[in-house]
């Protein structure tokens, strides 16, 4: 289960980062966190990028509705959604895992 925690601006989406894997996409559920795979290098900030436009595609949101909120420099990442109800967003997950 994937800990959705709420925020000020939105809901708080924990990340498990994988950078320079051979293709993007959602590999499942790890500690807590939803694992995302990136093809780009954790080379200035490239994966990070790569991380937000994958998490916006799968999960159907707008280029502003995601930013990184921690963990810049970390596989562990904390991500904020904004625009979207927390039982909506867990239902999104729910149907990509």
């Amino acid at each position: 289960m994937i800990a959705l925690t709420d925020h000020a601006e939105g809901i708080v989406l924990p990340v498990r980062a994988q950078p320079g894997a051979r293709k993007c996409g959602i590999l499942g559920e790890q500690a807590g966190a939803l694992k995302v795979a990136v093809t780009a290098p954790p080379e200035d900030g490239r994966a990070n990028k790569a991380l937000v436009e994958t998490i916006r595609e799968v999960l159907n949101l707008k280029r502003s509705q995601v930013d990184l909120l921690s963990g810049p420099a970390s596989r562990d990442k904390r991500f904020l959604i904004r625009g979207i109800l927390k039982a909506d967003l867990a239902q999104r997950l729910a149907e990509l895992l």
